[in-house]
């Protein structure tokens, strides 16, 4: 396992969705971010876009904490299962929790792109790993 991309990859999860930018500063400048499914589901391109989106998808949460649990590598990609956990606003509802993948690819150290699979199945079969 390239230890440099899984590392690279671990950081981006540490600095966390609140601060997507400084996380993603060893991200292409034309990084492509992309959603298959969901109310965001398309490609956005750029840090900016980026954070963009992701600020709109977390606005409506107290807290949203992605967790991963397992990475692997094929090649120039590093799969991250993530465990997702939400709290909505003002704390009605209750906490939810819901597994993910995502798929980074990185060349020449830096991050060219990700995408966000809706379970972690799709995201380990879209680099031919299957569990």
């Amino acid at each position: 396992m390239s230890e440099q991309n899984v590392e690279l990859v671990r950081r981006v999860y540490e600095e966390g969705l609140g601060d997507l930018g400084s996380a993603l500063r060893d991200a292409h400048p034309d990084f492509e971010f992309t959603f298959k499914a969901g109310p965001r589901a398309g490609t956005y391109r750029g840090r900016e876009a980026a954070q963009a989106v992701l600020s709109d998808l977390t606005a409506g949460f107290d807290a949203w904490i992605a967790e991963p649990v397992e990475f692997r590598e094929s090649g120039d990609r590093v799969v991250a299962i993530v465990r997702n956990r939400l709290r909505p606003l003002g704390g009605t509802g209750g906490e939810f929790e819901y597994r993910n993948g995502h798929v980074w690819t990185i060349r020449d150290g830096a991050i060219v792109s990700f995408v966000g699979f809706p379970n972690p199945e799709e995201a380990l079969e879209a680099v031919g790993l299957r569990d």
